[in-house]
């Protein structure tokens, strides 16, 4: 029994780093993209790319890990609607969570370039951003709505 309620924990606990690190990211290159300083940016996005592979990537693992003792423990069904629509939402944030990181990267690179040449940031850079401002939009509002599914457990 007490091993059930450690990895229910240890499940909460990873829904809470990736709610947490993504919020905290998602403000910080926020402020940082709206500073218009390549140097800010490129510093902002190097640390946000550590965090995500940090925190962000080990929560995503321990989630299904968690999520499949769980179930097992307590006989709960594939069929249950709640935990088939939470499953969807957590490939589809996925979907959306791979992408966002690779982005990331790009920003960070292209924001570094154009800091050590005392350079703007290109147009590529701000297509990027928006498109990565969206996808962290449908990423958050999936892991938003799993959150919701598991608290309620709501039956279709």
């Amino acid at each position: 029994m007490i091993l059930y309620f450690i990895v229910k924990y240890l499940h909460v606990l990873g829904a809470i780093v990736i709610l947490g690190t993504g919020t905290g990211i998602a403000f910080f290159m926020l402020m940082a993209h709206r500073s218009g300083d390549p140097a800010f940016i490129a510093r902002t996005a190097t640390t946000v790319v550590i965090a995500d592979m940090l925190f962000t990537a080990s929560a995503v693992i321990l989630q299904p890990v968690t999520g499949g003792l769980l179930m097992a423990w307590s006989a709960t069904s594939l069929g249950e609607s709640w935990l088939a629509a939470s499953l969807g939402l957590y490939v589809a944030a996925g979907l959306f969570w791979i992408p966002v990181v690779f982005m990331q990267i790009e920003i960070r690179d292209m924001a570094q370039k154009a800091a050590a040449h005392h350079a703007p940031l290109p147009a590529r850079y701000f297509m990027l951003y928006r498109r990565w401002f969206t996808f962290g939009i449908f990423g958050f509002g999936s892991v938003m709505a799993i959150l919701w599914l598991m608290i309620t457990k709501p039956s279709f």
